[in-house]
């Protein structure tokens, strides 16, 4: 006595066949989608966060040296008007 019949290993084999196709089907969308906000982003000429950070950093600085040239005129000018 069979305990499984042709339709059931049929429908099996359909349901197992068609969520392979659901399964490839989602990742190639995932994939179109991935490349389309990479070209979307790349369009746009946006900047990573890497680099976001790095030029705040170099602009830190920048901003540190300016401070500590200014504290040094204002000393020299200080000086300067003693000495006069």
């Amino acid at each position: 006595m069979q305990t499984r019949s042709k339709f059931f290993d049929d429908m099996s084999q359909l349901m197992t066949n068609a969520m392979g196709v659901a399964q490839g089907a989602r990742e190639e969308a995932e994939t179109a989608f991935s490349g389309m906000i990479d070209r979307f982003l790349a369009e746009r000429d946006l900047v990573t966060r890497e680099e976001f950070d790095a030029v705040r950093a170099m602009a830190q600085k920048a901003r540190e040296e300016n401070e500590a040239l200014k504290a040094r005129i204002e000393t020299l000018e200080a000086k300067h008007a003693s000495d006069s």
